[in-house]
């Protein structure tokens, strides 16, 4: 991935801003230039919350070039609390552990290296959501 492409999905891949409507309200991520429920132009920033809950997932025991080192690893499809759904690795999280319906959280992690210089790509990744202490 080049630099400059990486540079554009910052926000996208470190903080999870999507879209909202205002046209219908509905949530998109990621951003769309028009809004997957009622076709309207959608170009407002909206800033997820960042947690959700499995909603379906898989084991990748062969993966693809530049994700060898990880293998094996879960990949989820994620319901965020605002709607949309989105794919994702798992992590902090044994594969075996992994349930339909268990509440998660996005964190910042290293994705993978890019290149022959070994550039290190950071974005998003769900591990099991950490219970908070009410005081």
């Amino acid at each position: 991935m080049e630099v400059s492409r990486h540079w554009r999905l910052k926000q996208q891949r470190y903080g999870l801003v999507g879209e909202v409507c205002p046209n219908c309200a509905g949530k998109i991520f990621p951003p769309r230039d028009v809004c997957p429920h009622c076709q309207a132009e959608a170009k407002t920033p909206f800033q997820f919350g960042g947690t959700g809950e499995v909603f379906s997932f898989t084991t990748v025991y062969t993966a693809p070039a530049g994700f060898e080192d990880q293998a094996p690893y879960t990949v989820a499809i994620v319901k965020l609390d605002e709607g949309p759904l989105l794919t994702a690795q798992l992590t902090d999280i044994e594969n075996s552990q992994v349930e339909i319906g268990m509440r998660v959280e996005m964190v910042t992690r290293k994705l993978r290296e890019d290149g022959p210089r070994g550039m290190l790509i950071y974005g998003y990744k769900f591990r099991p959501q950490v219970a908070v202490a009410l005081a």
